[in-house]
Formats: structure tokens, sequence, C-alpha cells
């Protein structure tokens, strides 16, 4: 897996995490004006790895 850091069409940057495939798992969804925050954004999602797992519970 990795990160891809990338300035987007209108000069913001942005995230997308790609797996081992090549394939998408995640994004950014949105732009930042600072690397150093989308930096960040790639941060929090590299240190949630122990957040619980919700589910919707049947109707």
């Amino acid at each position: 897996m990795f990160y891809y850091l990338y300035k987007d069409v209108s000069g913001y940057w942005r995230w997308t995490l790609y797996a081992s495939n090549g394939r998408k798992i995640a994004d950014s969804a949105e732009g930042y004006v600072n690397k150093i925050d989308a930096e960040h954004g790639v941060a929090l999602v590299k240190s949630s790895y122990s957040a619980p797992v919700r589910q919707a519970s049947a109707a």
C-alpha cells in the first residue's frame, strides 16, 4: 500500500491511498491549501488503525 500526495487541477493538495494491487482504497475527499494539512490528513488515517468498526443494526 502507499499514499499518493498531489496537487489537483485547482492547485489544492490531496492524497489517495492505494492497495498493493494499484486499486484506490481511500482519498482525502477535500482539497487542502497547504501541503502540511494534506500530510496531517494522511497521518490521521495512518493512526486510526485501532479505531473500532461500527456496524448498522439490522432493521
